[in-house]
């Protein structure tokens, strides 16, 4: 079943007298429970399509159908809605709240989704556990490690139930062994049927990915599918192998 559809989608920005294509013409279909990483040099096109098909802007040309529902013309109310329901992201740098805890920080979309208190408090506390933070409910972005946040980041992600999990650069601020961590969480994610869309310019980070799209210059360069990816539970156990020695 598709889930992402999009069909000659281009975006134009006007910047004074400057114009720039950021996106020419790019079609692609994307299945549910894909694990799919978007890749390409900075000015690529990568980042105006992962804010496209996340609904935060729309094309200027084409047309983009998400799970069945034609965005690609709908206004900015309408989009936010397709958002909250459809769409989890992750940020390379969290974007949590400083004040609030890990468990108020998960709950936040619950709220625009109209659940109660008691609710919002049981299915937060629920997706902080399935990420390893079940006892950290309590904590602050600043009484976490950098993993941590992430953990905390993804969980909010989760907690609508969204049909796409999009994550930008979500390795970008941690260090190497916390890295494969998280690409261990998404393995996980993944392998509960959930579809993985990851932008990322770092090689290794997308061959963890079981689809490799790769732009250039406002267009797409290839889509392949990736015969070997990396097993980030491997790479954890030879760092370890690493240290020892």
């Amino acid at each position: 079943m598709k889930i992402i559809e999009t069909d000659h989608i281009s975006k134009r920005y006007i910047m004074g007298a400057e114009v720039v294509d950021a996106l020419k013409s790019v079609t692609i279909s994307i299945n549910k429970g894909e694990y799919v990483a978007f890749m390409g040099p900075s000015g690529s096109g990568k980042s105006t399509l992962m804010n496209i098909v996340g609904c935060l802007d729309s094309p200027t040309g084409g047309t983009y159908v998400l799970n069945g529902k034609d965005v690609s013309s709908m206004t900015e109310n309408e989009l936010a809605e397709v958002r909250n329901k459809e769409i989890g992201f992750v940020f390379q740098t969290f974007n949590l709240l400083p004040r609030q805890s890990s468990l108020e920080n998960v709950a936040l979309p619950l709220i625009y989704a109209g659940y109660g208190k008691a609710a919002r408090t049981e299915k937060a506390q629920k997706v902080l556990a399935s990420v390893g933070l079940g006892d950290r409910s309590l904590h602050k972005p600043n009484e976490l490690s950098g993993g941590q946040r992430q953990r905390v980041a993804v969980a909010r992600a989760l907690v609508n139930d969204p049909s796409i999990l999009l994550a930008d650069e979500p390795t970008g601020n941690l260090d190497t062994k916390t890295s494969y961590e998280i690409m261990e969480l998404f393995n996980e994610i993944h392998a509960k049927g959930n579809t993985i869309i990851m932008v990322t310019h770092e090689e290794d980070i997308a061959m963890y990915a079981h689809r490799i799209v790769r732009l250039r210059d406002g267009l797409i360069e290839s889509d392949v599918v990736n015969p070997n990816p990396t097993n980030p539970r491997e790479m954890a156990e030879k760092m370890k192998e690493k240290i020892k020695h």
